[in-house]
């Protein structure tokens, strides 16, 4: 059984995004097409929040607030070359801005469950080794119906 759903894309503001020798053609609300062939693998591209500063940032939060009592799924719509791939970061901040717990994902479908503490979090598309993709969303889902198989936790 599943709960709540968001989706997540990638809007046209580009301060958090990697600009340096990247090629950025949005197609659409749900097909961004980027391309760098420079850029070291590790060096995130782009960053998502579930809390901002409007004053400091000038952006509303993109990402849903979440709680560390639920579990979700999160399926990863990103299209790249053969051989190239892709990581996503969450990386969980409790109420003081100090991290709470960090989750690598490298899979289009995985699960996981943040931090009890969790105030807020961040998500980041990070070049896991890729020249070029095309990004079309990110989705988080709750999941209601829980079954401990496939869940990653944080420390």
């Amino acid at each position: 059984m599943t709960g709540e759903k968001w989706t997540v894309y990638w809007n046209e503001y580009s301060s958090d995004t990697y600009l340096y020798g990247s090629e950025i053609t949005y197609h659409g609300k749900d097909d961004v097409e980027f391309r760098n062939l420079l850029m070291p693998p590790g060096t995130v591209i782009k960053q998502w929040y579930s809390r901002t500063y409007y004053q400091m940032q000038r952006i509303e939060p993109a990402l849903p607030m979440i709680d560390g009592e639920s579990r979700y799924q999160l399926t990863v719509h990103v299209d790249c070359p053969e051989n190239e791939t892709w990581l996503l970061c969450l990386v969980f901040y409790d109420k003081y801005d100090v991290e709470a717990g960090t989750i690598a994902v490298r899979d289009e479908v995985s699960y996981f469950q943040c931090p009890l503490r969790t105030y807020s979090y961040k998500l980041q598309l990070m070049n896991g080794g890729m020249t070029q993709f095309r990004f079309h969303c990110i989705e988080i889902q709750e999941i209601e119906d829980e079954t401990d198989e496939g869940f990653k936790e944080t420390k």
